[in-house]
């Protein structure tokens, strides 16, 4: 994606073929690369026969001339030719070639223009200029010293989660005091069964809530917003109930979040309707990719294994030196895996939709996991480091600006803020994935290309105000608070001096597990908007972006836009 249009890269003799939304394609590389069939597309074979009628009319004089042109130009028999005889040069390259491989379709080749060349002088052709190539087969490995940490990182986590649940069982078997053995044993009884308990839950939530995100989508979006709303209040309310200090601390935040999800649902009310419009349209091609899911189920189902053996390794970390440091290391740990795993499924996705918006392709959808596992993995891991971070407080920026008052010094400095994160945020977005999973560019470089697509169809303001993103969120919150609720509820008839910690683990376990199977509309989203940004002529694409384009330029869009840096604070 760029200023140009992409042209595709080849290797071997292909035939160049008409795409769905009318762009050449390269049948070769992109059946050979995706393993996919290609959709709607025939030879103009009237065309070819007309070319080779006219070339068979020039073979006699065509044979002449390569006999010669084989001859060495140091040749006395060579020599003799060129002073008796006319060169020919070469017709001028057709608009429909791009090299010397291909089979120029619809077009018939003008005859060669005879001219007098000077004895001893050869014809030379004049070099065309090429356009830039982005090819949708790159065979790099992107960001290569993110994955390097990355999987240290993993072989470090292995390690420790390892180490740590041994502890555990020897703690629990070969314990020589008493004392440690009956810890170890309550741990196991009270602690155990209520954190399982709350990843099978979560589990069982994320399927619900994908199959309800793709069945009812605009009752989606209304309901997630208000029983986020509910649940996280139910969950503070709850805990405060139990009147312990540690309780009383973490039902605080659930209200105090609760009230921010009220207003919040009340200020984009009037966004909800076109955010539902692109999120309908752009669930339609799911259904033309019946195994869409399945990198999604494989996700899950590792990130459930991990999760598990991550619990046994929290309690191995109580009979351990350190047992707050080993916590949250072991957190950290869970919450960047879990966000790879879910940029993973991410970007098998959004190449599927991509390829098949920009080309027209049915791409097998098991090759595009395979590689989001492999070529686009380093670039899944930067983002998941990064993103997360400056999304977060670029929110905080935002939200400072909505402030008014009228301290000058303080609100510029507000705005200050607001220009870096805007600036950061060139450097490192979300829907810089779409272009990682159709070109394979690195992390930076696919969020400069983004945005700068963005810029050009003048869609900044769209991209803003879209809140698919924050349901998704919202969606992860809402199956967190519902886990709070089961598992506090269980804990604090059994054991209560631990409901804060479980309550804890339990939002945690279920948000992550939630988000990774909100990844299918997060991504056939982003993939809508970033393609249309590339081409919006393509018949793929309805009115829908245009009218909204055109009220906003107009000043009829009634709609509350994300607050942005102001006018008189941009050219300072």
């Amino acid at each position: 994606m760029g200023a140009a249009e992409p042209v595709v890269e080849r290797e071997s003799e292909e035939v160049e073929v008409r795409g769905e939304n009318g762009e050449k394609k390269e049948e070769g590389e992109e059946r050979d690369v995706e393993k996919g069939e290609e959709v709607g597309f025939e030879y103009e074979e009237q065309a070819v026969a007309a070319e080779s009628n006219t070339n068979d009319d020039h073979n006699q004089r065509d044979v002449h001339m390569s006999m010669m042109h084989r001859l060495n130009p140091t040749n006395p028999l060579r020599i003799v030719i060129n002073s008796n005889t006319r060169a020919a040069t070469p017709p001028p390259p057709s608009r429909f070639s791009h090299g010397s491989n291909n089979i120029r379709v619809g077009a018939t080749p003008s005859p060669p223009h005879f001219s007098h060349t000077p004895p001893h002088s050869q014809p030379r052709s004049t070099p065309n200029p090429q356009p830039s190539i982005t090819t949708l087969n790159s065979r790099k490995y992107t960001n290569k010293i993110s994955l390097f940490l990355f999987l240290l990182h993993m072989v470090a986590a292995i390690g420790l989660v390892g180490f740590l649940i041994f502890k555990g069982v020897q703690g629990l078997i070969e314990a020589s005091d008493n004392r440690v053995k009956r810890a170890e044993k309550r741990v196991l009884k009270f602690f155990l069964p209520q954190v399982e308990a709350a990843s099978l839950l979560s589990i069982t939530l994320a399927f619900a809530w994908q199959k309800a995100v793709r069945v009812w989508p605009k009752f989606f979006v209304h309901f997630i917003l208000w029983t986020t709303f509910l649940m996280s209040l139910s969950a503070g309310i709850l805990l405060i109930c139990f009147q312990k200090p540690a309780s009383d601390g973490v039902g605080v935040c659930f209200i105090a979040f609760a009230i921010g999800n009220g207003l919040y649902a009340c200020w984009i009310s009037q966004r909800i309707g076109f955010c539902s419009k692109i999120l309908i349209k752009s669930l339609e091609p799911v259904s033309k990719f019946p195994d869409l899911n399945q990198p999604i189920y494989w996700m899950l189902g590792v990130g459930f294994l991990w999760m598990s053996l991550w619990n046994l390794a929290v309690i191995g970390a109580l009979n351990f030196y350190f047992t707050p440091l080993m916590i949250v290391l072991l957190g950290l740990s869970l919450a960047w895996t879990a966000e790879v795993m879910r940029n993973v499924a991410n970007i098998t996705v959004s190449r599927v939709i991509s390829l098949y918006y920009l080309r027209g392709m049915q791409s097998n959808t098991k090759f595009c996991f395979q590689r989001a596992l492999s070529k686009s993995l380093g670039s899944a891991c930067f983002g998941s480091l990064f993103v997360p971070a400056i999304e977060a407080l670029r929110i905080v920026a935002r939200a400072l600006n909505l402030l008014e008052g009228e301290d000058e010094f303080m609100f510029s400095c507000a705005h200050c803020c607001l220009r870096v994160m805007e600036s950061i945020f060139r450097y490192g977005n979300g829907w810089a994935f779409v272009q990682i999973a159709a070109y394979g560019k690195g992390f930076v470089k696919a969020s400069q290309d983004t945005w700068e697509l963005f810029e050009r169809q003048e869609m900044e303001q769209i991209v803003d105000s879209d809140i698919t993103s924050s349901i998704c969120f919202l969606t992860g919150v809402c199956s967190g608070s519902m886990c709070v609720i089961v598992v506090a509820a269980w804990t604090a008839r059994v054991h209560q001096s631990f409901t804060a910690t479980i309550s804890i683990l339990a939002f945690f376990i279920g948000y992550l597990m939630t988000r990774i199977a909100m990844t299918l509309p997060h991504a056939c989203v982003g993939s809508y908007l970033v393609c249309y940004a590339e081409n919006p002529d393509n018949r793929l694409f309805d009115n829908t972006i245009k009218d909204r384009l055109a009220l906003m330029k107009s000043g009829r869009d009634v709609a509350i836009l994300t607050p942005r840096v102001p006018r008189r604070f941009a050219a300072r």
